[in-house]
This record gives structure tokens, sequence and C-alpha cells, in this order.
């Protein structure tokens, strides 16, 4: 029987030793890495989205409950609670017992007054009697109220000045009632207010004509109002005038002033008698 020979072995091949990996490779190694850990990830999720999960079902466990036995209390025990006395009845609460009425509260010891003691007496001044100047200013005498015209009251109106006493006789009657009383000026009683009537120009007996209007004012234009001041005497006429409130032409105001010169008036009085008055006159001048 003849042997076949065996073909000879292939040649061993040898492995090349591996060469290192470059950044770019490492870095594409590590990016793949990434994308695979993401893609398991968003599938897990899917797959929990879906209830895909086998999910196990609860295990129920039962517990026993064994009785526990407890050990009879010992005979020595028993017998000294039987010997125990029984707890005695509890006591029924008592209400409180009354409390005795407050005494009335001792009158608080008067305060021991000191007696003040006496202050010096100052010294008496001797009031002296002021001679009045005659050029001093009266401040003290009633001063009548001017007339509505701006006339002050006659003299007679005015209140007699009071007569300053002499100094008295003793200190003591100075500071006494009865020598406040006799050293006090006697204060005459206030007089009546005077009952005062302005003048008029309005009566219809009076007949006065209305001031003429300036010719050249009327082609012009001109209007306005003048208030004139006139001093109207006790038998009703006018004294003197003058211009308060211009109409602010002088032509209007001219014819004014001559027209209430002109005037007859009813004069103004005082208490009833006819009185010498300024009496402020209005004067339109109007185009119709």
């Amino acid at each position: 029987m003849t042997s076949v020979p065996l073909p000879p072995s292939p040649p061993a091949i040898s492995t090349p030793p591996p060469t290192p990996l470059t950044a770019r490779q490492r870095r594409l190694v590590v990016t793949a890495a990434v994308l695979a850990l993401h893609g398991l990830g968003i599938a897990a999720l899917y797959r929990l989205d879906h209830g895909t999960v086998n999910t196990k079902a609860p295990r129920l466990v039962a517990a026993a409950l064994v009785p526990v036995s407890v050990p009879a209390p010992a005979p020595a025990d028993r017998t000294a609670m039987l010997s125990r006395p029984p707890a005695p009845p509890a006591r029924p609460l008592q209400p409180p017992p009354p409390s005795p009425p407050q005494r009335a509260a001792a009158p608080a010891a008067r305060e021991q007054v000191r007696p003040l003691e006496p202050t010096p007496t100052p010294p008496m001044v001797t009031p002296t009697a002021r001679s009045i100047n005659p050029t001093e200013p009266q401040s003290a005498l009633a001063v009548p109220l001017a007339s509505a015209s701006g006339e002050p009251f006659p003299p007679s109106a005015l209140p007699a000045a009071p007569h300053p006493t002499g100094r008295p006789t003793s200190e003591a009657e100075a500071f006494s009632p009865a020598g406040a009383a006799a050293t006090a000026p006697a204060v005459s009683p206030t007089p009546p207010p005077a009952r005062i009537e302005l003048p008029s120009a309005s009566a219809a007996y009076l007949n006065n004509p209305p001031p003429p209007y300036p010719a050249l004012s009327r082609r012009l234009g001109e209007e306005g109002r003048v208030v004139l001041r006139v001093r109207i005497e006790a038998d009703g006429t006018a004294s003197a005038a003058e211009i308060r409130t211009s109409s602010g032409y002088e032509r209007l105001d001219q014819a004014a002033l001559a027209a209430v010169l002109r005037w007859r008036y009813v004069p103004g009085t005082r208490n009833g008698k006819p009185e010498a008055m300024w009496f402020l006159v209005p004067i339109h001048f109007k185009l119709e």
C-alpha cells in the first residue's frame, strides 16, 4: 500500500504590524461611537413610548400573621394585685370659697402743704399826669369817618377831648378802685352815624340836556365813556369838575366836562340838611 504524500503546507503569512491611527481617524471613530449611542437611546425611547417593552407582572407576596402568645402573669403578681386596697373615690370639686369683700382703700394721706413764702411787694409807682402836647397826634381820640363824598365831618361832631386829672392825693387812693374810677376820664357817648344822601343829576325837573356830540368825533366814529368828579354845592350848582376816567378822546372828554358844569343837581344832604359834596357823573358817547 503506497502512501500518498501530503501536499506541502502553504507558507506562513506574516501579519504586518498595526499602523497607528491618525488624529482624523480617531475623530471619525469617536463620532461614529457617539452616533451609535444616540441611535440606541432613541430606539429605546421609541419602544418605551409605544409599549413594546415587556414589563413583568408584579409579584404578590402574602404575609401570614403569626399570633404571639403572651405569658400569663406569675401567681405572686396576681396576689399582689388582689392585696392592693381599692383606690378611694374621687372627691367632687367644691366651688372656691367666696372672697371676702375688699376693704375700702384707705384715704391717701394728705400731702403736707408747705406755706408759700410771701413774695416781696414791689414798690408802688405813683402815676403822674402827662400833659398833652397840642402837636402830638391824639391816637386815643375818636376820629369821625369821612363822608361818602370825601369831605370830613364838621368840627362840631368831634367828641370833646378828656381833660387829664391831677396827681392823686395818696398812693393808696391811686391803686384803690375808688381812686381808679376817679382818675378814669369820662367817655362821651358815640354819636349815631350821620344819614347821608348823595347828590343826583337825574331828576326829571332839572331838564339837563345831554352834552353835544362833537361833529369831528361823529365823522371819525369816536365813542367812549367819561367819568367826571363834580363838586355839588348846597344850592345844586356845580362849582368844580375833573376827569376821573377818560374816554380816550380829548374832544369827547372836554364836551362832557363843559356839559356837567352847566347842569343843575339835587344837592346831597347830611341828616336832612343840604351840604356840598363831590359826586361821580358818568357820560356815554355812542353813535346811533
